[in-house]
């Protein structure tokens, strides 16, 4: 979410780059950090914590928090399964749904089953006889649109997949890369969802005709091509219709100085997909026992009610509260579509096969 997921900039900025706590170390393999005083945390380039809530965890626990940064979801995925015997770290955080048979196909974590793991609800629970992965936080993948653009022109945005393929929005949508982007394979997905085995191709026809632009990864496409977005408004973005998260419209508001009284973009709903967002203690861990302390952080009620505000993702925990931010300008989408995970393990990398010939040739 990372939908992983999942699942903004400097510039303002993004779905979990505000209170980032900074990537320390370096990426050059080794399990871990080698100190059983330190626990490694490796990600993809979302995550972020507040300064503080790490701090608590390591003056209580007595570990120190070591953060590696490996790009996009999807290539932090990779990275971590092609160096598994000699992980870089102790705890993958960021590995979600659409990707998560492939490390658990390839044994990336071990098993353990994180101290109150009660607390999560039922419907993000996966995997419960191994518990190789913990839920951690959940996000929709949908279209958002530039609510300027289209109110300037007097256009009425999209709402539903149909729509993105009429002539009214004819080269108006960018969105990532299915092989290499998280929200990009979400999207296919979540298009194979609407419209089945036999009719996700004709619709992606249809997309591509329609003048679909796709780019490697998130950050491009949202903070680079939309013209919703403060860091697009600064590159000069000419999109107004991209696939990123229901929660990035608060993020507008959030980082935005001064705040506008209404998120300057919006959700076309009928475009959702649903994103979980899993963590795990990494096979060959150096420092097992503190990826475990982690691990039981990760799901604790601080950490949960802190990763809304940093990096824009909904809490999986019964007990952690919502800001109010997210319930005023980006509320979790109401019927989603959904996969079941053994469907995505049989079928994603057939369907990105097809995508990738279909769409990028």
């Amino acid at each position: 979410m990372s939908i992983n997921a999942k699942r903004l900039t400097a510039a303002v900025v993004g779905l979990g780059m505000a209170g980032t706590l900074a990537a320390c170390g370096s990426s050059d393999g080794g399990q871990g950090s080698g100190d059983s005083k330190t626990v490694t945390l490796v990600s993809h380039d979302s995550w972020a914590a507040s300064k503080g809530v790490i701090a608590a965890f390591e003056k209580q626990s007595g570990y120190r928090v070591r953060v590696l940064k490996d790009g996009d979801a999807g290539q932090a995925v990779n990275k971590a399964i092609l160096t598994k015997d000699n992980p870089q770290g102790d705890v993958f955080f960021g590995v979600d749904n659409t990707l998560l048979s492939r490390a658990l196909d390839n044994g990336l974590f071990q098993p353990y089953e994180a101290k109150g793991s009660e607390r999560i609800k039922a419907e993000y629970r996966v995997d419960q006889g191994k518990h190789r992965v913990t839920p951690v936080d959940t996000g929709d993948i949908c279209v958002n649109y530039d609510k300027k653009y289209f109110a300037d022109r007097d256009l009425r945005p999209p709402r539903s997949f149909d729509d993105l393929v009429k002539p009214a929005y004819k080269n108006l949508l960018v969105t990532e890369n299915a092989s290499s982007s998280s929200p990009g394979l979400g999207f296919l997905l979540g298009t194979a969802a609407r419209y089945g085995d036999d009719g996700w191709a004709d619709y992606w026809k249809k997309l591509k005709a329609n003048g679909v632009k796709v780019v490697d990864g998130w950050e491009q496409a949202y903070n680079e091509e939309f013209s919703g977005s403060a860091g697009g408004k600064k590159a000069g973005g000419d999109r107004p219709l991209v696939v990123s998260y229901a929660s990035s419209p608060p993020a507008e508001v959030v980082f935005a100085d001064p705040k506008p009284g209404t998120a300057p973009t919006g959700v076309a709903e009928g475009t959702c997909f649903r994103q979980v967002e899993y963590a795990g203690l990494l096979s060959n861990a150096g420092n097992a026992e503190g990826g475990k302390a982690f691990l039981d952080f990760l799901i604790g009620k601080r950490f949960q009610e802190d990763m809304p505000l940093n990096m824009f993702v909904y809490p999986v925990t019964e007990d952690a509260r919502v800001p109010a931010e997210f319930t005023e300008h980006g509320p979790q989408a109401k019927d989603p579509e959904t996969m079941d995970p053994a469907k995505i393990a049989d079928r994603r990398d057939p369907w990105v096969k097809s995508w990738t010939s279909l769409v990028l040739k």
